[in-house]
């Protein structure tokens, strides 16, 4: 099996492209691939005033890793060219080949592991298609039942739903789910993290954990049921747990990982505590992907602005994961 990573660069019309410029200009351990349109990539690298020789992949992966100042690159084309911080639905197709090739080459072992940039969804779906995420896409693609979790140095967070309205969160969090969400986090935990008996605690879906029934009734007829169970199966778990309250020193020191039920009762309090050097990275696939903790940050495409400390973070935890 080869160490080579993935990198995709995203929406071209966001800061993507200069994040793999930027990292290019560092030693890595592994070989990267950038997957991307390579003129793109030489444009955006020259309005940074970087160097930046592409490598092109004729036979295979690269076994070693490119010296500082050039990348290897798998091409993709765009099917118009793109414009810093202007979208077009034109190129959807070009971020679903990228992520299809990245996708495909880790299934297939030819890299060990994929890095996303970020990418667009909204113009992706004004193209007609219908796309939810990077982590739906690549459950589909390689199979597997995603679980997003968001990392920085002291906190994991991982989510029961994913991007979805809030109106919908209470139907989606039932036994099922929390069940199969808790025991890929626990299992991810000790295959990919190498933690012999995770510790994770579980937030309630209503304030307070639903006041002993009288917030709502989710934490008595279905969250407490589920964690009950895994345990009498050896699962290390405590809860449902109030978030306003769970998210202090004294639970957090007792914790490898938490599990919120909704997108914005657990990210808010990771970003505070590590936006910019965060990572993304989705658990209970057959491949390991990795990405950043920020968006395509359209206002600041083709400037000199860019902190890559998220992409950094995500392809140091790639390479870790990847052994």
């Amino acid at each position: 099996m080869t160490d080579a990573i993935a990198l995709t660069s995203g929406e071209p019309a966001g800061i993507g492209p200069e994040l793999c410029a930027m990292i290019a200009q560092r030693g890595w351990p592994k070989p990267l691939v950038a997957v991307g349109d390579p003129a793109l990539l030489q444009s955006r690298a020259k309005q940074l005033s970087l160097p930046l020789e592409l490598l092109t992949l004729n036979r295979g992966i690269p076994s070693a890793p490119a010296p500082p100042g050039s990348l290897y690159v798998a091409p993709v084309e765009l099917a118009t060219a793109a414009i810093p911080g202007k979208l077009s639905p034109t190129n959807a197709h070009y971020v679903l080949e990228m992520l299809s090739h990245a996708a495909d080459g880790c299934a297939n072992r030819h890299y060990a592991a994929m890095v996303t940039a970020p990418v667009h969804k909204g113009v992706i779906n004004d193209a007609g298609i219908a796309f939810t995420g990077h982590t739906e896409f690549l459950a589909a693609r390689t199979g597997g039942h995603p679980v997003m979790m968001l990392t920085c140095p002291g906190l994991r967070v991982a989510l029961a739903t994913t991007h979805l309205p809030l109106r919908d969160v209470p139907d989606a969090v039932d036994q099922a789910t929390l069940t199969r969400v808790l025991t890929i986090l626990h299992d991810d935990l000790r295959r990919r993290y190498r933690i012999a008996e995770p510790r994770i605690l579980v937030c309630g879906l209503n304030p307070h954990a639903g006041e002993s029934g009288h917030l709502g009734q989710e934490e008595i007829e279905v969250i407490a049921p589920v964690i009950d169970r895994l345990r009498g199966q050896g699962l290390a778990l405590e809860g449902p747990l109030p978030a306003d309250t769970l998210f202090t020193e004294s639970h957090l020191k007792q914790a490898d990982a938490i599990l919120a039920m909704y997108h914005d009762q657990g990210l808010p309090v990771l970003k505070h505590k590590g936006f910019g050097n965060a990572v993304n990275v989705t658990l209970g696939l057959p491949i390991i992907r990795t990405s950043v903790d920020h968006g395509t940050a359209l206002d600041l495409a083709g400037t000199d602005r860019i902190d890559p400390g998220s992409m950094l973070a995500a392809i140091e935890q790639a390479i870790e994961l990847s052994g």
